[in-house]
């Protein structure tokens, strides 16, 4: 069973004396000029705990580039990474990309678009791995609100993980079924476990991760961690739909059933590739 721990457990002044290892931050951004510049500069204020904050920018339109340079933050463009394998395919490979460019043995990615970023999400994401050897993996949780109206609705946000995500660990995985926010895009893992797995692309990564990340390593080496409240933007309800289904194909083709449902297209494990 996955374990769940708190990030108060994890004072920076701990981690960096527990610390062995260079740990890169991957920030992957798209038009989020508004909130990324926050966040690197909070990262930064961990004091010598992260030695690389990489922002990977997928075409921005606005001045998410601009705001993440003037942060401290390196920036690379994912259409410059691995040019080789075609177009980026959203998110989940630009993630795959990144890792032509990390330097660190722990890799934490982290979204770009959160709200009134602190830094016990980092904390909470890289505490387990500098502690415990015995981990590979932690994925966040964390209460999310839904804003709707300028009201706050405790527990309404992260719908796709509540009403599709969680009941399909529940029903096929049970090992992964006390995760409460399966696909939370904060995440951290060491840079082997990283590089042994497949990527998918677009909105089928957290899914899958999960499932290759526990095929690979074992609910042991799992973990989340309660980071508390998080905020980032809200999508509408049309376009979770796209999501909700991108989830559902990943366990359907997972368990070997027939699905009319999306394409996933899956990256190699980063080992292949050199």
């Amino acid at each position: 069973m996955i374990r769940t721990l708190d990030h108060a457990v994890f004072p920076t002044e701990a981690l960096l004396a527990a610390k062995d290892r260079p740990v890169s931050v991957v920030l992957p951004a798209r038009d989020c000029a508004d909130t990324v510049g926050t966040v690197v500069e909070r990262i930064a204020s961990s004091r010598g705990l992260v030695d690389q904050m990489l922002v990977v920018d997928g075409g921005s339109s606005d001045h998410t580039v601009a705001a993440a340079v003037a942060a401290g933050a390196q920036v690379v463009a994912e259409s410059e990474l691995l040019q080789d394998h075609g177009p980026v395919l959203g998110k989940g490979d630009a993630m795959w990309r990144s890792l032509a460019a990390v330097e660190g043995d722990i890799v934490a990615f982290v979204d770009a678009d959160t709200r009134d970023f602190d830094p016990r999400f980092l904390n909470g994401l890289l505490g387990p791995l500098l502690t415990d050897p015995d981990l590979r993996f932690v994925k966040a949780t964390y209460s999310r609100p839904f804003t709707a109206g300028g009201q706050d609705l405790p527990g309404g946000g992260g719908r796709v993980s509540q009403l599709m995500a969680r009941p399909l660990l529940a029903a096929f995985y049970p090992a992964l079924s006390a995760l409460t926010q399966p696909l939370a895009g904060d995440v951290a893992a060491t840079r082997e476990l990283l590089e042994s797995i497949p990527f998918a692309t677009g909105y089928a990564v957290e899914m899958a991760m999960l499932l290759d990340v526990y095929e690979a390593a074992g609910a042991a080496a799992m973990a989340q961690c309660d980071v508390g409240e998080r905020r980032n933007h809200h999508q509408p309800l049309d376009a979770l739909r796209p999501m909700a289904e991108m989830v559902l194909a990943v366990v359907c083709r997972r368990q070997g059933l027939e699905t009319a449902g999306p394409e996933i297209v899956t990256r190699p494990p980063f080992a292949e590739t050199r």
